[in-house]
C-alpha cells in the first residue's frame, strides 16, 4: 500500500481544562454511593437500617420532645389528658417539669444551698483548666499541667470540703500517746520519707549525680509541706461533710480522680509487669491479676464494709475516700493491661536503637517508648475512661449519691409520681452521659488523627 501523503502530526500547546468529577462520585451522592450502596450485602443493611430508624425515631422524637410536657408544677400537669400527644394509657408523655424541679438536686446533691457558689467556682476552675490543656495549639502547656495536677486538687479539695482539717496523728492510731502536735510532724516525716525515697530511687536510677534526686526531694518535702498547711489552715469557709456532697458534682469527683490517678499507676504497673526483676514483676502481675478478677461492685463493698475492720483502733478513712482508692486501684490495673499492648506494639528496633546511642532504661522507657506506646494505645486509654465514667454510677450501693443515686432518690416523692416518672429520669441521665461519654470520644479520634504519622 502507498504511503498517504497527508499524514499530519498534532503536538497541544496547551495543557486541556481539568474536567470537573462526575456528579455521582463526589458529594452526598458519591458519599453515598461509596459508603451505604458499594455492594448487594451494604445495600441490604442500609434499608434494613433506613427501616429501624423509621420504627424507632418518630416515636422517639415524639415522646421525649413533640408531645412532651415542659412546664408546670407537680404531677397534675403530667397526668391530664387535655395536654396533647396522650399515650394510650392516657398518661403524657415525657414529663420534664419534673426534671426541671429536681435539676439541682440532680447536680448539687445535698449540698447546702448557701454554699454552692463554692462548688461552681470549684466546676469553673476545673473547665478553665481543661479546656486550654486540651487544646494542642495553646500555649503554656507546663504551667497549665501544673495547674491542673498541682493547684487545682488542693483549691478544690478546700472549696468542696472548707478545709480546716484536724491534721493532728492523721496517719498514727490514737493509741500512740503523744504531745499535740508532734503526731503531725511524725505524720508529716513519714510521709516526706516515702516521697522523698522514691523520688530519689528514681532519680538515681535515671542520673548518675545524686544531687537532682537531693533537689527533687526537698521540692516534694515542701510542696508536701504547704499542702497539709493549706488543708489544715482555717479560710472560714463552713465545713461541708462528704456525706452531703452527690449528684452529677459526685459523678465528676470520683470520674476525674480514677481518671487522673489510673493513668500514671497504670503505666508503672505495665513497666513493672515486664520488669526483668522478679520481686517487681511478681508483684505487678499479682495486683493486676487480683484487681481485674474481682467485679467493681466487690471493691466498693471491701472498701466501705471491710477495709475498716483491718484499720487500727482510732484510725479511719472518710467514704468517698475510700470508694475515691478502690476506683482508681481497679481502672489502674485494667489500664496497665492497656499501656503494656502499647509496648509490646513497639518494634524491637526501637528498643535497639535507645540503646545503640547510650541511652539507660529510664531514659529510652521516657523519651522513646512510652511516648509512642501511649499514642498506640489512644482508644484503648479512653475507652477505659469511658468505662470508669459510667461505673461511678455504682457507687450508690455503698451510699454515695451520685447522678444516678440523687435520680432514684427523687423517685420518691409523691408530688411527681406517674408512671413517665422514672422513665423520663432515666432519659435524661442517659443523655447526660452520652454527651461527656461521646465528647471523649470524639477528642480521642481527633488527638488520634493530630498524632497519626504512620502514613507521612
Amino acid at each position: 500500500m502507498a504511503k498517504s501523503k497527508n499524514n499530519v502530526g498534532y503536538v497541544r500547546s496547551e495543557m486541556a481544562a481539568t474536567l470537573a468529577p462526575p456528579a455521582s462520585e463526589v458529594g452526598i451522592v458519591g458519599w453515598m454511593r461509596k459508603n451505604l450502596f458499594s455492594s448487594i450485602p451494604n445495600t441490604i443493611m442500609t434499608l434494613i437500617g433506613i427501616f429501624l430508624l423509621y420504627i424507632i425515631v418518630p416515636g422517639t422524637l415524639s415522646w421525649t420532645i413533640f408531645d412532651a410536657v415542659w412546664s408546670g408544677s407537680d404531677r397534675g400537669a403530667c397526668t391530664t389528658i387535655a395536654q396533647g400527644g396522650v399515650l394510650p394509657d392516657g398518661w403524657s408523655a415525657a414529663c420534664w417539669p419534673y426534671v426541671g424541679a429536681y435539676f439541682k438536686l440532680f447536680i448539687y446533691g445535698r449540698y447546702p444551698d448557701a454554699e454552692l457558689w463554692r462548688v461552681n467556682l470549684t466546676l469553673i476552675m476545673f473547665f478553665v483548666g481543661l479546656v486550654p490543656l486540651a487544646m494542642p495549639s495553646m500555649p503554656y502547656k507546663r504551667e497549665n499541667m501544673i495547674f491542673m495536677l498541682g493547684i487545682f486538687p488542693v483549691a478544690a479539695f478546700i472549696l468542696m470540703s472548707g478545709g480546716n482539717l484536724d491534721l493532728n496523728g492523721f496517719l498514727l492510731p490514737e493509741s500512740i500517746i503523744a504531745p499535740s502536735g508532734l503526731k503531725f510532724w511524725l505524720d508529716y516525716f513519714i510521709l516526706s520519707g516515702i516521697i522523698a525515697g522514691l523520688i530519689g530511687l528514681y532519680m538515681r536510677a535515671t542520673e548518675t549525680d545524686p544531687k537532682p534526686a537531693m533537689i527533687v526531694a526537698a521540692i516534694a518535702m515542701a510542696i508536701l509541706g504547704v499542702v497539709l498547711f493549706l488543708m489544715g489552715f482555717d479560710f472560714g469557709l463552713e465545713p461541708v461533710e462528704t456525706s452531703l456532697w452527690g449528684g452529677f458534682v459526685m459523678t465528676l469527683v470520683i470520674a476525674v480522680t480514677g481518671i487522673v490517678a489510673s493513668l500514671p499507676l497504670g503505666i508503672l504497673l505495665a513497666l513493672g509487669r515486664r520488669s526483668e526483676m522478679p520481686a517487681v514483676s511478681l508483684f505487678s502481675v499479682i495486683f493486676i491479676e487480683f484487681w481485674r478478677g474481682v467485679p467493681l461492685i466487690t471493691v466498693l463493698f471491701m472498701s466501705s464494709v471491710m477495709l475498716p475492720l483491718f484499720l487500727p483502733d482510732g484510725v479511719s478513712f472518710d467514704k468517698l475516700l475510700r470508694a475515691l482508692i478502690g476506683v482508681a486501684l481497679f481502672s489502674a490495673a485494667y489500664m496497665a493491661e492497656v499501656v503494656r499492648g502499647g509496648m509490646q506494639a513497639i518494634p524491637k528496633g526501637q528498643y535497639e536503637g535507645a540503646m545503640a546511642v547510650g541511652l539507660n532504661y529510664w531514659q529510652s522507657t521516657r523519651m522513646i517508648i512510652l511516648p509512642q506506646a501511649l499514642k498506640i494505645v489512644i482508644p484503648g486509654i479512653v475507652n477505659t475512661f469511658i468505662g470508669l465514667f459510667k461505673d461511678t454510677t455504682l457507687v450508690s450501693i455503698i451510699g454515695l449519691l451520685d447522678f444516678l443515686g440523687m435520680i432514684t432518690l427523687s423517685h420518691s416523692d409523691s408530688n411527681w409520681a406517674t408512671p413517665v416518672q422514672a422513665l423520663t429520669s432515666y432519659v435524661f441521665c442517659a443523655f447526660v452521659f452520652w454527651i461527656f461519654c461521646f465528647s471523649m470520644a470524639r477528642y480521642s479520634l481527633f488527638m488520634e488523627h493530630r498524632l497519626d504519622t504512620g502514613h507521612r
